[in-house]
């Protein structure tokens, strides 16, 4: 898989791309993470990628053709068959979730569009007609860290990124919109408090039922909405059963 990022920031990703599992993914070829300045396609002496808003008002907007060239330019390096539509960071978009970070882990490449200040310039989705993402329903200064976590939730499953990819598979949200279940390691007891008797039994049915449901009674104690959810996707399929 290959991830280009647009910014006006490139040096904030130079931590996180640097380390830990992103930098081993990148190291044994497994994905290709390429940050590009934003400013490498302006036209002016000035390299400018934002101006004033028509209309008045505060804040600054992102200028529209340096990021329609530069998503153009991008788009022409990779592949006809392996193009799809670009990802735009802005409050704006859908909530990202773990069923869209699972399709666009499918894709052979990606690219991530990081918006600023009041926003991009609005033909600039009149143009590209980008997917707009939002990581959650409160303001960033702007969209850097939401590609980062973007770039950190596709990576992991990414084949071969992660050694053991059991563990990717029974994380949170990884299927039927549910919060994993506790999870214990040594010692068996820590501060009186006891592990529960059932994951000592080596039982592994009777393992996989307990942890069930406790994923069930966490999801529903803690994110109801997310049963909801699931409920209204069963609906919309057809499955009358899975709406209980």
């Amino acid at each position: 898989m290959q991830i280009h990022i647009l910014t006006t920031f490139p040096a904030m990703f130079e931590g996180p791309l640097s380390d830990s599992m992103l930098a081993r993914a990148r190291s044994a070829g497994l994905v290709r993470i390429e940050v590009h300045n934003l400013r490498d396609w302006t036209q002016d002496r000035h390299h400018s990628t934002d101006d004033t808003q028509f209309g008045g008002g505060g804040g600054m907007v992102m200028l529209a053709e340096p990021i329609i060239a530069a998503v153009e330019d991008l788009q022409n390096r990779i592949p006809q068959g392996q193009r799809g539509r670009p990802i735009l960071l802005t409050p704006q978009g859908r909530l990202l979730n773990q069923r869209k970070v699972q399709q666009w882990a499918k894709r052979k490449s990606l690219i991530l569009i990081c918006g600023h200040y009041k926003g991009v310039d609005e033909r600039v989705i009149e143009y590209l007609n980008p997917e707009e993402l939002s990581i959650g329903d409160y303001i960033l200064t702007g969209g850097e860290l939401p590609a980062m976590v973007l770039v950190d939730a596709v990576t992991r499953l990414v084949p071969g990124v992660v050694g053991d990819f059991e563990s990717v598979s029974s994380d949170s949200f990884h299927e039927e919109w549910m919060l994993d279940c506790p999870r214990y390691t040594r010692p068996q007891v820590v501060r009186g408090i006891g592990v529960p008797e059932v994951l000592l039994t080596g039982n592994h049915a009777e393992i996989e039922q307990w942890r069930r449901r406790q994923s069930e009674k966490r999801t529903r104690e803690r994110r109801p909405d997310l049963l909801a959810m699931r409920n209204r996707i069963a609906v919309e399929a057809g499955d009358p059963k899975e709406t209980n």
